[in-house]
């Protein structure tokens, strides 16, 4: 009795606790693991027969057009990263300037508000974003497109402009409105996290509130908001519904982002193409999930490796 007494003495309090949820935390892990492993793995077996088949084998899916799969999926692969980069243009500083509105700038009445209204934006599903720019948002951006095409037509960037607007442009602001509450959330978080006696110096020193964001909040977040644009970057390279309705789909290697027809992304070529493929046609739709797969992996294990890389100046762990 006495030793199982001091045994239980010995035991440190909330151990039983502790294992259990550090079991069940690790099974969680190892469970999204799998999940990812088997979805990898599924795509790779379904891609195989696209990616070994002859020309002549191709040339029966109708919808290559003759093209081998490296010439039909570079397309689209320039369309989705030529949308979601011109997303992330968009939607970093605002998304900067907003997290730091909310965190350093705005009174306390306004800021809760605020940051809940942005986060709200993040449970709007992306078929609501997609009829939103349909409906709302091409007439109202099309005189201005029609404007910069006029003005600056000579550049190729805004050559050849027709109405509706229903290019790459459009549908690039569209993503960056459906990214801006993931970084927004991220960089508020880590600004958030800004030691306060850096905050302190550098109003000690005579700057003004601005001045001390960009002395101490910038820098220490610097990473953090490299990593956040990251996730958003993510976010948008895999976005389907929004960009199946807003974009005139093409497919072109240029950047006439205000032409209509010129480019498409993976994930929309997939939802537009999936319905009527049989066959060899649902190997290569697969394979160019494949393809999108690797890229959003190598997006999000790049954004993980800056946070790891300098978590202890970002704030970001």
């Amino acid at each position: 009795m006495t030793s199982a007494t001091t045994q239980s003495h010995h035991q440190a309090p909330g151990a039983v606790g502790n294992t259990i949820f550090a079991g069940a935390a690790r099974g969680a892990g190892l469970v999204i693991m799998a999940v990812l492993a088997l979805v990898a793995a599924f795509l790779i077996i379904q891609a195989l027969p696209a990616l070994s088949a002859s020309k002549d084998d191709l040339a029966a899916v109708d919808f290559m057009r003759g093209k081998s799969f490296a010439g039909y999926v570079a397309p689209l692969v320039f369309g989705t990263v030529l949308s979601s980069a011109i997303a992330l243009f968009i939607a970093v500083p605002l998304s900067v300037a907003v997290a730091l509105f909310i965190s350093h700038l705005a009174p306390r009445y306004l800021a809760h508000p605020l940051g809940y209204l942005v986060d709200l934006l993040a449970a709007i599903p992306s078929v609501v974003f997609g009829l939103w720019g349909f409906l709302w948002l091409i007439p109202r951006v099309e005189p201005a497109m029609a404007w910069l095409n006029k003005v600056a037509g000579w550049i190729p960037l805004f050559a050849d402009y027709q109405a509706p607007a229903k290019n790459i442009a459009t549908a690039s602001l569209v993503l960056a409105v459906m990214i801006l509450p993931i970084i927004t959330a991220t960089v508020r978080e880590v600004v958030l996290q800004t030691p306060r006696l850096h905050e302190e110096a550098s109003l000690a020193l005579g700057a003004t509130r601005q001045e001390m964001i960009a002395q101490a909040v910038l820098p220490f977040a610097r990473s953090g908001i490299i990593s956040a644009s990251m996730l958003g970057l993510g976010r948008a390279l895999g976005e389907t519904m929004a960009v199946l309705m807003l974009l005139s789909p093409g497919d072109k290697i240029n950047f006439k982002i205000l032409a209509p027809g010129q480019h498409q992304t993976i994930a929309a070529n997939i939802a537009g193409q999936f319905r009527e493929a049989y066959g060899l046609s649902v190997n290569v739709l697969i394979a160019t999930g494949l393809v999108l797969f690797v890229m959003t992996l190598a997006v999000n294990s790049l954004a993980r490796w800056i946070i790891a890389r300098r978590a202890e100046f970002s704030g970001a762990r």
